[in-house]
């Protein structure tokens, strides 16, 4: 779809004409070629080859959330890419880890953005988290098809509800199922290892500095286990990325804040190569 502005001086009627607030019911109705789902792909024989990002967690408390990704990406056996960034605003008020396929995965976060602004945009408010959160299952839902071929797309949604004045996180599958985390969670490759760290470390009255440690915390112990998962690179100096959503919005923590978070973590590690000891009673 063109604007064909060249001629007339004006926008296509599709452009103008009063519809959905969804910049994918537009898309499918006008340009359905546009969106990821819709391609076709060439038929296949074997696993498809691309790069993948892997660990994503999260962690509430009181007062917010915590988003955290670490830094590789892998095609087989290979690391693809050692500083990718899995982590990303979605709006003021949220944001998007992701796992899987890391091409479709970044276009897909890039189409949600695009959604959740032309939807304030058009109706003047933001949308709910809730609301927020069916979105991004419809969109995966969408990418089922390229899911089937091995082609998967597996994000992480955390944000701030200002209306329930709280911090919550979703989990997908790759139909576009959703559920709410309680407290933390953890997707990709390294999840099972990260998610038994936070399981151990999470308190419900952590302090965001305490929240943000857990997290890297659990990206190590992730790392510890799973090779498609990077840890903290101090040589060449590449951190997790970590980003805190509280009612004051979506902030990113800053190169050093992180990499002060991740050199404690691993002087800790010198001592205790297994990470902290929760106690047993």
């Amino acid at each position: 779809m063109e604007a064909e502005t060249r001629g007339t001086g004006r926008l296509p009627a599709a452009f103008l004409t009063p519809g959905s607030s969804s910049f994918m019911d537009f898309l499918s109705a006008h340009a359905p070629e546009q969106l990821p789902g819709s391609r076709p792909l060439p038929p296949v024989e074997g696993a498809v080859q691309a790069p993948h990002g892997t660990t994503i967690v999260a962690a509430s408390f009181p007062g917010g959330v915590v988003l955290a990704g670490d830094r590789r990406a892998t095609m087989g056996n290979v690391i693809a890419q050692r500083d990718i960034e899995k982590v990303f605003p979605a709006d003021e008020y949220s944001a998007v880890g992701i796992a899987g396929t890391a091409g479709l995965a970044v276009e897909m976060v890039k189409l949600f953005q695009l959604e959740l602004e032309h939807f304030e945009k058009v109706e003047g408010s933001q949308l709910s988290l809730e609301g927020k959160a069916n979105r991004l299952s419809t969109m995966i839902r969408g990418n089922l098809g390229m899911a089937m071929q091995g082609l998967a797309v597996v994000p992480l949604f955390a944000g701030y509800d200002v209306d329930r004045e709280k911090g919550r996180i979703f989990s997908y599958d790759v139909t576009g199922g959703r559920s709410e985390e309680t407290g933390f969670t953890a997707v990709g490759s390294g999840s099972v290892f990260a998610r038994g760290a936070l399981k151990k470390l999470f308190r419900e009255d952590l302090t965001e500095q305490q929240a943000a440690t857990a997290v890297v915390q659990a990206l190590y112990d992730a790392a510890d286990d799973d090779s498609a998962t990077g840890g903290p690179d101090l040589a060449r100096r590449i951190y997790p990325v970590v980003a805190v959503i509280t009612e004051d919005g979506y902030r990113r923590l800053s190169e050093a804040e992180v990499s002060e978070i991740a050199r404690t973590v691993h002087e800790g590690r010198l001592q205790q190569p297994n990470g902290p000891q929760a106690p047993v009673l």
